[in-house]
Parts: C-alpha cells; structure tokens; sequence
C-alpha cells in the first residue's frame, strides 16, 4: 500500500492568494453554506489566519510520525490538514516542528487534535487551528496516510483544496469550485459594503431586510 502520495493536484497558487483577504464566514456564505469546519477547531492565538492548500494526514492515535512524514513532504504554501483518530489528548505538534515548517514555507496547521508548547509557537506567529493544547508526549512508531481524502472537523476534505482560517474558524473550498466560489465571495463583498452604507443611515435591519411579513407569519405579538 502507498502511505504517502506526492502527487496530487492543488489549487492555483492565484486563486489561493485572492482568497487570503477574505473572512471565512463571507466565504461560507458565499458558497451556498458549504465548506463549513467544526467550531471546535480554532486559532491557538487570537488574530491568527491561514490560506493555503491541504496537505492531508491521518495520523494514528497517540503517534506524530506520519506529521514528521508530511513536514518532509509539504511544499510552500501548503496547510497540513490531520486528523488523529479521534485520540484528541496529545501534543501531537511542537515548537520545534513549527520552526521546521516555517522555514519550509508551510502556510500553518490545522489539526482535529492538540498541539503544545503553545506559548513559543504564538511567539514565533506559525499559523495553529486545534481542538486544543495538551503536553502529553506522542509515539512515532506507526504508519499512517499522507494526501488521501479525509474527513476532517465534519467536512471532507480532498488533497489541494483550499483551507482558510481566521478568528471566526475555518473553511474548506473544493478545488474545482474555487473560482466560482471567489466570483461569488467578492460579489458578497461588494453588496456588504453597500448594505452598510444604507444601515448607517438608521434604518433598521427589519426594514431593510423586509422581515416585517415574516415576523406577521410567525405570529409575533408586541405590547
């Protein structure tokens, strides 16, 4: 069997960068609601963003051989993606793999585990998404996979595509959707700025939205 596949089509480096300026949930929405990952995933640190593409890895319980593995593997801007299955209270990742993958040009982790030595990695400003922090120490005596489909925080996530985190959490957008998802996430862009315009006026969001007949069909009663 192939534990690691190195050959795997990513997303258009352009496509990547345009979305960096791009809050997830504008992303999500624009999507049709997609792409949506576990709120239980978040920064280690808040301000912390990531974009770039997914690097999967499926990591045994308890063992970080197979992130060794993807460190090794990972090409500039990717996101490596992992899952632990489901043995969450580990440090699976430290301060000196962050360095590791800083010099790599790795764009950041996102991780359905914990990681540790938190305080040097928020130091250093390597982009961390986790369940959470724990220092209890891992194995690395166990094969995993490397760039197969995973599914990852409810979603599943595909080798290449486009993972983008911020304060508010995480998205993934499929690689072949990527362009239409970024046509649509500017165009909802655009019409915020100008619903912001008018809402500043004083109107009220009932108003604007026109959400006076739903609230008569739902029945709602004012003294």
């Amino acid at each position: 069997m192939v534990h690691v596949r190195t050959k795997i089509e990513r997303t258009d480096p352009q496509l990547v960068e345009a979305f960096k300026k791009h809050a997830t949930a504008t992303i999500h929405e624009a999507s049709g609601r997609k792409g949506y990952i576990s709120y239980r995933i978040k920064p280690i640190s808040k301000g912390m963003k990531v974009c770039g593409t997914a690097m999967t890895v499926d990591c045994p319980a308890g063992d970080n051989m197979m992130l060794h593995k993807a460190l090794e593997r990972a090409q500039p801007g990717d996101v490596i993606v992992a899952t632990v299955a489901g043995a969450e209270d580990y440090g699976y990742w430290g301060d000196l793999m962050a360095a590791s993958a800083m010099s790599r040009k790795i764009a950041g982790l996102c991780i359905e585990g914990c990681v540790r030595d938190s305080e040097e990695i928020i130091e250093k400003g390597f982009p961390i998404f986790s369940t959470g922090l724990c220092i209890r120490g891992t194995g690395k005596g166990t094969l995993g996979l490397i760039n197969y489909p995973l599914f990852f925080g409810g979603q599943r996530i595909e080798p290449g595509d486009i993972i983008v985190g911020d304060d508010d959490g995480l998205v993934v957008v499929a690689r072949e959707s990527a362009a239409e998802v970024l046509e649509k996430t500017e165009a909802r862009v655009a019409a915020e700025v100008e619903k912001e315009k008018v809402l500043s006026t004083g109107i009220s969001s009932v108003e604007y939205n026109k959400l006076g007949p739903k609230f008569e069909a739902a029945g709602l009663q004012e003294e």
